[in-house]
């Protein structure tokens, strides 16, 4: 069932009611009361995931029943060698069944182009199930972690299960490790009503984002890349930005429903946005965009492929030319930049398009490193810090800040098109309507739905520059104007009359397909 739809709305109560104030209750004198809360949220998640298609579930429970033998399979192996076949054999299997269901009809087809032969009795037409990409990283994520030794394999296949199918981030993200989601589920989790409550506004700022700013720029961005030849340039420019911020009020208000629903259980989930538009460089724009996934990439992919600081080969280090190291260790960091990148756009989809979004960004991304200006920019824009320590945000970030934030929102905004397009003929064909200086001069479409969705941009934006620094846009510190309770109600008030008063149609979002 979708966040945003009326379905969610009621179970989400009727869930957090039973596992707080009935079902924990009665458990409150049962000896393996952990046993029986953490078997609660498998029903409660496995009913959640099974509203789509109940066929869905075989495949999460091969996936969490293979991942747990083989972290037991990693213990118990007598030998390195044996521990590491097991932990090799789980990523084969998991990465076989994503391969299948996600890749397979697109290589074959592929396959069949090339070869000049009909593709269709090659075909398998199976239906992609939601949020497999996400559960299958987050389940290779701890047999890796269990043969690194980083966590010690659990025993508790119920509290393994909640683990991999915990239903606010099972089918979009954050994509959890086990070292951090899995013993939550281990130990007694006791209700907290500052944690519940704070949950409960990253849920409206996320609803927020997602029904208010993404659904009314769906609305007219499905209508312009639907029929990009007969566009103007001035649309089809407006358009690629209010895609840029579609995808962002989709994502990362999925995230914030994800992390808040979260909350309300006594579960934390780590942060997967943190103010991506606001970033200096594309190197910042990274490690601020999708964090859970980026990170995921880094230390499972990027780091044991050597890294930005591989080991040099024996041959070289022999010769004892430092300059010719110093090549080594860029041409290593530069490859593995690309695997990671073009790894990441592929994760995305079978289509060229993710290929070429992930090229795309690591050419981007290279100059910065050859530069090692990739690390420059590790704090948030516009901030002081006080002789004191205590940091302080300023209004308005500098000339020069501001300078970097545009060109590497614009530099996003043409990778959004790359992303959004079809297929690449599209891209060519929305990049010359966009060079058409004729067409820049003419009035867009729908130009009372666009300055609307403009206004929901601007007020977006305006609440989360001023909260930065915060966990979400709605950490309403009390000072200044926000010290006054009915100031904060009356915002509260106002997000929640926007999203009945401005939503559309119902947009699923745009991330389960992938």
């Amino acid at each position: 069932m979708l966040f945003n739809s009326f379905e969610f709305a009621i179970f989400l109560p009727i869930v957090f009611l039973l596992y707080w104030f009935v079902f924990d209750y009665a458990m409150r004198k049962c000896k393996r009361q952990l046993l029986w809360q953490n078997l609660f949220v498998v029903v409660a998640s496995y009913i959640f995931y099974g509203w789509w298609d109940w066929r869905f579930l075989i495949l999460i429970a091969i996936t969490t029943l293979l991942s747990f033998l083989s972290g037991i399979g990693i213990e118990y192996a007598p030998t390195q060698r044996g521990k590491k076949a097991v932990m090799i054999a789980n990523i084969i299997v998991n990465l076989g069944i994503l391969g299948i269901y996600k890749y397979y009809d697109f290589f074959a087809t592929q396959f069949a182009r090339l070869f000049g032969i009909e593709s269709d009795f090659l075909l398998l037409h199976l239906i992609l199930p939601v949020g497999i990409s996400f559960y299958t990283f987050q389940a290779l994520s701890y047999s890796i972690d269990v043969y690194r030794k980083q966590i010690q394999p659990t025993h508790d296949i119920v509290a393994f299960t909640a683990f991999l199918s915990f239903f606010p981030q099972l089918v979009a993200g954050p994509i959890e490790r086990a070292t951090n989601l899995l013993p939550q589920f281990q130990k007694k989790r006791s209700f907290d009503y500052a944690t519940a409550v704070d949950g409960m506004r990253q849920i409206l700022w996320g609803l927020f984002k997602k029904i208010v700013v993404a659904d009314n720029c769906a609305t007219y961005v499905d209508t312009v890349f639907a029929d990009i030849s007969n566009q103007s340039g001035s649309t089809l420019l407006l358009a690629a930005i209010l895609f840029t911020f579609q995808i962002y009020g989709d994502f990362s208000g999925y995230s914030d429903i994800a992390i808040g629903t979260a909350k309300l259980f006594g579960i934390k989930l780590m942060r997967n946005f943190n103010v991506p538009y606001f970033s200096r460089d594309i190197a910042e724009f990274w490690r601020r965009w999708h964090i859970s996934l980026t990170t995921w990439f880094r230390d499972y992919v990027y780091i044991p492929l050597g890294g930005s600081r591989p080991n040099i080969p024996e041959t070289i280090r022999l010769k004892g030319d430092k300059a010719l190291e110093a090549r080594y260790t860029k041409w290593i960091a530069v490859r593995n930049t690309f695997v990671i990148f073009l790894l990441s756009g592929f994760w995305h989809g079978a289509n060229w398009t993710f290929v070429l979004w992930g090229a795309y960004h690591a050419l981007l991304f290279v100059p910065l490193l050859l530069l090692n200006k990739n690390r420059r920019y590790r704090d948030t824009v516009a901030i002081v810090t006080l002789p004191d320590g205590t940091i302080k945000t300023k209004l308005l970030p500098s000339l020069k800040e501001a300078g970097q934030m545009l060109l590497t929102f614009v530099l996003a905004v043409f990778g959004w098109i790359i992303f959004r397009s079809e297929n690449i003929s599209d891209i060519g064909l929305y990049l010359s309507g966009i060079c058409d200086m004729h067409g820049l001069l003419m009035l867009p479409i729908k130009k009372k739905l666009l300055l609307r969705c403009i206004c929901f941009i601007i007020i977006m934006l305006g609440i989360e520059w001023g909260n930065r620094l915060q966990e979400h846009g709605l950490v309403l510190k009390g000072k200044g104007i926000f010290k006054y309770k009915w100031i904060r109600i009356l915002i509260y008030y106002l997000l929640i009359i926007s999203m009945l008063e401005f939503s559309t149609h119902q947009h699923s979002f745009i991330y389960f397909q992938f």
